[in-house]
């Protein structure tokens, strides 16, 4: 037992070493991929999406007061490892050992992704606008609602880990939480997939009516052809106006009456027109 129950004090560079050691452990021997969430500067989350993250787990009195316990965890680095799945984030953080989290948290309901399409009905122009978080503010109000958004609820929310402190929000998942919202600046992507919903459905959604609208009657002009006719001043007889299919390779060409020339018959004089002229000439 440890004086006080409490395990002695490990300085923070001795911890990342230790735990430097057990992931390459991991990476080695288990084949582990071993992602660790590196934060610059004391700020956790830089972009629209890990700031709503953290923000958004902030607004609970459940989480408010356990989460502050991790900040210091997750910027010095000991979040060693953190994997976002579908419903699940495993991670690995460095304290007086190397603990194993899970946090597990349940799909969005599918009531509720439909109900936040039909919302954000074109209000989403682009992939890029989506995942840089370049959208109108009231497609941002819609998807960071508290209880109607993205995000989850706390009852959405099951926390484990493997230290021994009996609070379920120990400071070692405080940072993993972080951890996500520091991850959510690299590939924000994940937040749908961790819900268990496909981001790709939430751009240019349109309502049906608009859809109808912007289709086209025809998807080509034609031209009758009396309309030609109008246009160019001729008179173009229907069977002329259709298309003539191409002969057949090998066919024999088959000569029309039109294509066969007609010779000038001979002009042969009768005997009545000599007699007559001769009769004038004895006159």
């Amino acid at each position: 037992m440890w004086g006080y129950g409490y395990r002695p004090y490990v300085p923070v560079a001795k911890r990342r070493a230790n735990a430097l050691v057990e992931m390459n452990k991991l990476s080695k021997k288990k084949g582990v991929n071993v992602q660790p969430v590196r934060v610059e500067g004391r700020t956790i989350a830089r972009t629209f999406w890990g700031k709503a993250w953290c923000e958004h787990l902030e607004k609970f009195s459940d989480y408010e007061n356990r989460l502050p316990r991790g900040r210091t965890y997750v910027r010095n680095g000991s979040v060693c490892h953190l994997e976002i799945q579908k419903g699940k984030i495993v991670a690995k953080v460095s304290g007086s050992e190397l603990y194993d989290i899970e946090v597990k948290i349940k799909t969005l309901p599918e009531a509720k992704w439909k109900n936040l399409k039909a919302r954000c009905a074109g209000g989403v122009g682009s992939l890029l606008e989506l995942l840089q978080g370049k959208m109108s503010n009231e497609v941002m109000t819609l998807v960071t609602d508290r209880d109607n958004g993205l995000f989850p609820l706390p009852s959405e929310i099951d926390l484990d880990c493997s230290c021994p402190d009996w609070a379920d929000m120990c400071k070692h998942v405080a940072a993993a939480l972080y951890g996500i919202g520091a991850r959510l600046d690299e590939k924000p992507e994940l937040l749908f997939h961790l819900r268990g919903v496909d981001h790709t459905e939430l751009i240019g959604v349109e309502t049906a009516a608009a859809v109808v609208a912007k289709t086209p009657a025809k998807s080509k002009r034609t031209l009758e052809v009396d309309s030609i006719a109008d246009v160019f001043g001729i008179d173009l007889a229907k069977d002329e106006a259709k298309p003539v299919k191409p002969p057949k390779p090998g066919a024999k060409k088959v000569a029309t009456p039109r294509s066969i020339p007609k010779k000038p018959l001979p002009v042969k004089k009768g005997k009545s027109s000599k007699a007559k002229v001769r009769g004038k000439g004895k006159s």
